[in-house]
């Protein structure tokens, strides 16, 4: 595949957003149309580390995939993508920062890793180096330096949310795969049998724990709307918009997330972002 192919990468990387990350995927159409092509490759490129722990059976294995992805983005520059559509798109987008990309690729190692973290301080301090860097990036490209910089307790605080929240909206995918990403403090508090989490069992301490990291994902979010932001980077925002509708299903008395998936309409989630872009909020 050459550098340029004629949009074919970018309608590649749309197409992965629509099926796999239909969140960030909606508010792509509430960014300016000069910013969406960057948006998009960043978006598709977070993708690609991000599932690599599903995509894998050893550790090893994954952190050879990113390593591959640090050599990719070195190669950026000169037009080195290999032929992996993010790739191209992102060398096509041309302002998605490299350092960056770098950097959020060194967050992704933590998923490699069998320890489970060991606080709720822990958990939150992965999802700012994950969620909320992400976030950063996008508010970067749609407004540059100055606009992300003075929205950066927005852009924190509504990065640990969405990230919080899309923690427990997984528990059952990454139960199956053997992995907890719930913190240990409240795994210990509410006494949760990590057996009864990989063998897909509700008990009341997992209801429980779900509603502590619930709770503090809800606080997050009320942070995010209290802090002062851009109207520029408000697109790289929306995605916290969904946050109160999934805590709620999940936090609904007798809800089961391994017999419920945690699922909202795409007209309700497109209605969502509607009113909050209008309402200049998220």
């Amino acid at each position: 595949m050459s550098v340029s192919d004629d949009g074919k990468s970018m309608a590649t990387c749309l197409s992965e957003l629509r099926e796999k990350d239909h969140d960030r995927f909606l508010t792509l159409f509430f960014a300016p149309s000069a910013a969406r092509p960057a948006l998009t490759a960043l978006y598709a490129f977070n993708l690609e580390i991000a599932r690599i722990p599903a995509l894998v059976t050893e550790p090893m294995m994954g952190h050879i995939r990113l390593q591959w992805w640090r050599e990719v983005v070195e190669g950026l520059s000169q037009g080195e993508t290999r032929g992996h559509a993010a790739a191209v798109a992102l060398h096509e987008a041309g302002n998605v920062p490299p350092d960056r990309l770098q950097v959020l690729i060194d967050a992704r190692e933590r998923d490699l890793s069998d320890e489970p973290f060991p606080d709720m301080a822990a958990l939150e301090a992965y999802a700012d180096e994950t969620s909320s860097a992400l976030m950063r990036i996008a508010a970067f490209i749609l407004g540059g330096a100055e606009k992300e910089a003075a929205s950066e307790a927005a852009l924190r605080h509504a990065g640990i949310a969405y990230a919080l929240t899309g923690i427990l909206r997984a528990l059952p995918v990454h139960a199956s795969q053997g992995r907890m990403l719930l913190p240990g403090d409240i795994i210990l508090e509410r006494n949760v049998d990590p057996h009864d989490v990989f063998t897909g069992k509700l008990t009341e301490g997992l209801t429980l724990a779900i509603a502590d990291i619930a709770a503090q994902a809800r606080e997050h979010l009320a942070s995010a709307r209290r802090a002062p932001f851009d109207r520029a980077v408000l697109p790289a925002l929306l995605p916290a918009a969904f946050c109160e509708r999934y805590l709620d299903m999940m936090t609904a008395p007798c809800f089961d997330p391994f017999k419920v998936p945690v699922e909202v309409p795409a007209f309700r989630r497109q209605l969502r972002l509607m009113g909050r872009h209008l309402a200049r909020t998220f």
